[in-house]
Order: structure tokens, then C-alpha cells, then sequence
């Protein structure tokens, strides 16, 4: 049969119509009601959504929230209007403008940045949604006892996108409440402005008492496997100067989300999203396949001059028919601890080989060590050895 290309191939189908915006990008949540205590259907096949160089994948039981900080449900119409955002890197993968959620009156100036949008949104947190934490937590400990289980607190902007049901222009115009904010789809966009990450390094990490624990630069090569079609496989590597190689440290299987708290905070320039996930270091590997991920990454060029930071040679991208590099991310990362937190500023790289797309972003997370122990301790059963070595290691939070 001869080669038909692309552009001239008919769908048997006449009559289906072409692919609109809508059907060409990721599903987000449909539901953002804060009062449902569990995703719907639809979110539990949330496997399916897509980050640059994986899948984000939830677990089956996830449970997702969304509010806004600091106003009672009679103040919301009021006190509140979306607003587009320029992001040209999300317009190019939308088709449009992003919306984000902020406060009627003047927006505090950069100077507001430096204490953070922190104190009541976390206060909101405790009083509304300790339920879903430890419920959350305790069904990822009876659920997935190998795997390692992480409560992070990221900073950037809740974006609000387009739905079938509404448009953008008209939510703008016509803005009446959270109801019309539950027909938008919503993502997390985590690229901060640079005199936020400075405002961190200079004002917060002196403060808060944290001390300087490394700087570390890591290539993660991300990797499908036709054996496993609903995971990446993430491939931390150094780089060895001298020869320009990269050497395979640590492979872990892509996360797994299991509780999301995304609060909106419209008097503050950042938003915040609170993840309880979990993620497996696979270290029953076989030797042989070992090899295989070794000699892919090691055919990888190291190149300043594109996205991602490593390219590979025509025909070299995929080991056999098991691995293929789907994306590669490059991080320069800077790590704070104290006995409880630990907190990460980091530079990222990244490019997506299924979509052609790559970004570069700022980023600062915070990972609650001690509230984890402490969930571990609270939620694990009283006959477990391990219990004296997590009470042991309890600190006031």
C-alpha cells in the first residue's frame, strides 16, 4: 500500500467534525466544589492528564480541594474577579490567555512578597481540611506501604482555562461566584517572578531557621516503558565533568497524587497548592535492564543550547522496544533544612519530547518532613516496630 501522508489522510468518519482546542488539551478537574469530600469518577482516571515529560498520575481514592483564603461564602462575589495573565508559554499550549482569581481592590505591591502568601491560608488549612489530611494519609499508609509518602507545599498561580460549558470572556465578564469557577478547568502554574525567589533567599531563609544543607545539579531523564504503559520511569543523573557523561544515581517511578489542596489567595501575588503524594525508588531491577537504561542515557549530548540541556542522536533515543526518553529536565537545587521542613529553590530546564514543548522556571517548595512523622506515628498501628523510631523522631511543628 502506498505511503499516504498526514495531511491528505480522510477520516472514514465523514461526518465526525474536526478537533477543537477543547479536545486537544489535558482534562483537568470538572469539579472544584470544596464541599464534595472525594473526586468524582471522572477524577479518578486523572492518569491520564500529562506534565512536561510524564503522566500525573493520581491514585484512586485522590481527593482534590479548592478554596479561597481568608473569605466567608457571602463575600466571594464581592471581593473577587477573575483577570487574564500573560504566560506565553501557557498561551501557546491553550490558544488563549490564562485567568487567575484576584482581589477587587489594588493588589499589594512587591514589598507584600516578602512575608509570602502564607500565615491564613494556613490556618484555613488546619481548621478546614485536617479530616481529608489524615484520612488521606492513612489510606496511602494502608495502601502503599513501600512506597515513600511526601507532603509539599508549593508556591505559584491557581490558572483557571477554558470549559465546553463556558467561555473565558463571558466567567470574566459575567464573574458571579464560586459556581461559575467549578465550570473552569484549573491547573498550577509554579514559575515565581525572580524577586520572589530572591525575597526567599535573602529575607525568609534567615528567619525561619533553616540552614544551608547542599546545592545539587541533576539531569533526570524521563523514560516510558512499553512493560509498564501508565508510568515514567525518572532516571536521576550526575554529570561526570571530565568525560561530559551522565551517571545513573537513583530511578523512581513518576509520583502518585494523593491529596491536593490548591488555595487561591486574590490579595497576594502567589498562590499556594498543598500535595500528599507518594513515589517508589525501584531497586529490584534487574542487572540486564540496568544496563539498558545506562547505555541510553549514556548516549545522551550534553548541550547548553537546548531545552532540557541533553539531546540524543538520530535513531538513539530508545533502547530496543521496552525504553524510550519521553523528556529530560535539568535542576540546579538548593536545599534548606531545620528538624521539621525542608526548603528547595531550584532553577528547572525542562523539554517534553512527546510534545516538542520545553520551559524554564523558578521554583520554591517546602517539604513538611515533621508532619509527615508525625502522621506516620499517629496513623500507623500500635504493634508496628516501627513506631518507637517514628515517636522518637517527633518534633513540635
Amino acid at each position: 500500500m502506498a505511503y499516504i501522508p498526514p495531511h491528505k489522510r480522510h477520516l472514514k468518519d465523514k461526518e465526525r467534525p474536526p478537533p477543537t482546542p477543547d479536545l486537544l488539551v489535558p482534562q483537568f478537574q470538572k469539579n472544584l466544589n470544596i464541599r464534595s469530600s472525594r473526586n468524582n469518577k471522572e477524577d479518578k482516571r486523572k492518569n491520564k492528564n500529562t506534565s512536561l515529560g510524564g503522566k500525573i498520575v493520581y491514585s484512586n481514592n485522590s481527593v482534590s480541594r479548592w478554596w479561597v483564603a481568608g473569605l466567608g461564602d457571602d463575600q466571594f462575589s464581592s471581593s473577587v474577579h477573575l483577570e487574564p495573565i500573560s504566560l506565553e508559554e501557557i498561551e501557546r499550549k491553550y490558544g488563549e490567555k490564562p485567568l487567575v482569581l484576584v482581589a477587587n481592590h489594588s493588589i499589594q505591591d512587591d514589598k507584600g512578597m516578602e512575608e509570602g502568601p502564607v500565615q491564613r491560608p494556613w490556618l484555613d488549612v488546619v481548621q478546614n481540611l485536617k479530616q481529608d489530611l489524615l484520612s488521606s494519609s492513612q489510606r496511602l499508609i494502608n495502601e502503599v506501604s513501600e512506597a515513600k509518602p511526601m507532603l509539599v507545599a508549593r508556591f505559584g498561580r491557581i490558572l483557571f482555562h477554558r470549559s465546553p460549558s463556558l467561555d473565558l470572556e463571558n466567567a470574566r465578564k459575567s464573574f458571579a461566584g464560586e459556581s461559575t469557577l467549578r465550570q473552569l478547568k484549573r491547573s498550577f502554574y509554579t514559575n515565581i517572578p525572580a524577586s520572589y525567589m530572591e525575597n526567599i533567599l535573602t529575607q525568609v531563609v534567615p528567619k525561619v531557621g533553616v540552614d544551608f544543607e547542599a546545592e545539587k545539579k541533576v539531569f533526570h531523564v524521563k523514560l516510558s516503558d512499553s512493560m509498564q504503559p501508565d508510568s515514567i520511569i525518572s532516571c536521576k543523573c550526575n554529570l561526570v565533568e571530565g568525560d561530559k557523561k551522565l551517571q545513573l544515581y537513583k530511578i523512581e517511578l513518576n509520583q502518585v497524587r494523593h491529596l491536593v489542596l490548591d488555595i487561591s489567595c486574590p490579595n497576594k501575588n502567589l498562590d499556594l497548592r498543598l500535595m500528599l503524594s507518594s513515589k517508589r525508588i525501584l531497586t529490584d531491577i534487574p542487572e540486564e535492564e540496568k544496563d539498558r537504561m545506562r547505555d541510553l542515557i549514556g548516549s545522551a549530548v550534553i548541550d547548553g543550547d537546548v531545552k532540557g540541556g541533553l539531546r540524543w542522536p538520530l535513531g538513539k533515543e530508545s533502547s530496543g522496544d521496552r525504553y524510550t526518553v519521553v523528556g529530560v529536565w535539568h535542576t540546579d537545587a538548593r536545599t534548606y533544612k531545620s528538624s521539621s521542613v525542608r526548603l528547595k529553590v531550584r532553577n528547572a530546564d525542562r523539554f517534553d519530547f512527546k510534545t516538542s514543548v520545553g520551559e524554564v522556571t523558578r521554583e520554591v517548595s517546602l517539604k513538611m518532613t515533621g508532619i509527615v512523622s508525625q502522621l506516620q506515628f499517629q496513623l500507623l498501628p500500635n504493634n508496628f516496630a516501627t513506631e518507637r523510631r517514628f515517636h522518637s523522631q517527633l518534633l513540635p511543628i
